[in-house]
């Protein structure tokens, strides 16, 4: 399974959609707080390639953008190859 890094802020109701909807998946993720932390948001302004909203997702430490980019992603059914996971077939 993929790693998957999820930047938040505390008062951010697309990052509470973002890792509500991973939870939902059973997707395990690291979550860092950038609320009051200007090392970690300098971090993520870093690795996300100059953004600064939140959330920044990351999955295998390519940035796949927010919340809504999360949503595509699985729209488009391209998100579940990403983690690693996919049609299992039961028996």
């Amino acid at each position: 399974m993929a790693k998957v890094e999820v930047y938040s802020s505390k008062f951010c109701g697309f990052c509470v959609r973002a890792k509500n909807f991973l939870n939902k998946k059973g997707i395990d993720f690291i979550e860092y707080d950038v609320t009051f932390d200007s090392t970690k948001r300098g971090e993520m302004t870093a690795r996300a390639k100059g953004r600064t909203s939140v959330p920044q997702i990351f999955i295998d430490n390519k940035g796949i953008g927010g919340c809504e980019e999360l949503f595509e992603l699985d729209f488009d059914d391209e998100l579940d190859p990403l983690l690693g996971i996919g049609d299992q077939l039961s028996l």
